[in-house]
Order: C-alpha cells, then sequence, then structure tokens
C-alpha cells in the first residue's frame, strides 16, 4: 500500500527552497521516515515532559511529537516569525501557494506533523491530516474540527456506543493540547534562538483557544452557514 504524499516548499527571504517529502502511512496515518538517526537532548520524553503526557520513559524514550519536529526546526532556526516567505503545498489533490509570514507557513507544516506524529493527544486530528487544507484559516479550522468531531459520533453511534452532541469531548481534547502546546514550545525554545517555530506553535495555540469559545458561544460564528438546514428538513425532501 502506498503511502499519501505531501510537499511542503518553503521559498525564504534570501531565495532558497527549504522542502519537505512527508510521507503518511495509509495504514495509520502516522509519519512515515521523518526521524533522525541523531536525535538532541530537547526530544528525550522526560525534557519538558507535558504533564498529561501518557507515555513513559520505559516504553518511550523520546517524545514522538519532539522527535518528529526536528526536521522541520532546523532549517528554520535563524528566521524571524514576521519574515516574508512563499509557501507552496502539494497534496494527491491540489496544489495551495501563498505569500505569508514564516510563522504562519510553519505552523500550517507543523499542524500536520503534530497531528501525524503518534503523540496520543493529537491522534485524534488524524482524520483531518489525511484531507490536510494548508494554511486554513480560523474560521476554516472551526468548521472542520467541529465536523470531524460529529462525524466520529455518528461512527460511535452506528457502533452503539455514546455519543457526544454537546461537544463535550471535543472541548476536553483541545484543553489537553493546549497543555501539549506549552510544554513544546518550551522544548523548541531550547532548539533555536530565534521565535519562527516558537510563534508557530503561539498560533496554533491561538486556533486552540479560540474553538474551546467557539465551542462555549455553541458556534454562532458559523450557524449562518446552515440556514437551508432549519428551512427545511433534507430528510423530507423527495427526489
Amino acid at each position: 500500500m502506498e503511502n499519501i504524499d505531501i510537499r511542503y516548499c518553503f521559498t525564504l527571504p534570501d531565495g532558497t527552497e527549504e522542502i519537505f517529502d512527508l510521507q503518511l502511512s495509509r495504514e495509520n496515518l502516522e509519519l512515515v521516515g521523518n526521524v533522525p538517526q541523531i536525535l538532541p537532548s530537547w526530544t528525550s520524553l522526560d525534557y519538558q515532559q507535558c504533564p498529561n503526557c501518557p507515555l513513559t520513559v520505559d516504553t518511550h524514550p523520546n517524545c514522538p511529537l519532539a522527535v518528529n519536529l526536528v526536521n522541520v526546526v532546523r532549517p528554520f532556526a535563524s528566521l524571524l516569525s514576521h519574515n516574508e516567505i512563499h509557501v507552496e503545498v502539494k497534496t494527491e489533490e491540489r496544489t495551495v501557494s501563498k505569500a505569508t509570514t514564516a510563522e504562519e507557513g510553519i505552523g500550517s507544516l507543523m499542524g500536520l506533523v503534530m497531528a501525524t506524529s503518534g503523540c496520543p493527544h493529537l491522534a485524534f486530528f488524524k482524520p483531518m491530516a489525511r484531507f490536510h487544507l494548508p494554511l486554513a484559516s480560523e474560521e476554516e479550522t472551526i468548521y472542520r474540527a467541529t465536523s470531524m468531531y460529529l462525524l466520529a459520533q455518528y461512527f460511535l453511534k452506528k457502533r452503539e456506543q455514546n455519543a457526544d452532541l454537546e461537544l463535550e469531548g471535543l472541548t476536553k481534547i483541545y484543553n489537553n493540547i493546549q497543555d501539549v502546546n506549552s510544554a513544546i514550545a518550551a522544548r523548541l525554545r531550547a532548539a533555536t534562538d530565534k521565535d519562527s517555530t516558537i510563534n508557530a506553535v503561539v498560533i496554533l495555540d491561538v486556533y486552540a483557544k479560540t474553538l474551546e469559545y467557539a465551542i462555549e458561544e455553541s458556534l454562532e460564528e458559523i450557524v449562518y452557514l446552515f440556514t437551508p438546514f432549519f428551512e427545511k428538513n433534507p430528510g423530507s425532501l423527495k427526489d
């Protein structure tokens, strides 16, 4: 079974390119071949370990998320978060390109890497990684994350398990992610003296906090999109 290929190409301010060819296993949607042979000390599991981490040093000497970020951090070690760059992302379905800031472009790449790294808290986002939307906006992220979660509840109900239509479980997932983001930012401070990768994590954390707030406010920000469903019940429509 072939892997899923996703390419990120960054054109930096000096005109040089940094290319990341990521491969996701179709079987478990985790990164393949992205871990370097020599790992820096900040990847050790017990270095700035997340307070909610379920892993132990005995079974996981290194943090699976940190080891998958090593190859992302190194090329951007001297880049500032506000530097203007160009990003092109090629997936199986489309090519997306944008002139943006380093923190936004790196944040998009890091979000994909984090979801597919093998971190137990981030595994819930594998469906979004499978249908990766590069450089997604805040509103797009809210829509995709809540839609993904509710589809998961549909599958749970089909398996005669309890379905959470109040999105309480999604709030808990994002609470855990905030702890992960804080710990990863602390690790990255040991990995680089510039702020581009750290601020990329900060942006992801802002999205996490925003989505938690949106859930608490009953997703009123995007409820207008569903007006046709309120006017007519699709189940009652005839062919």
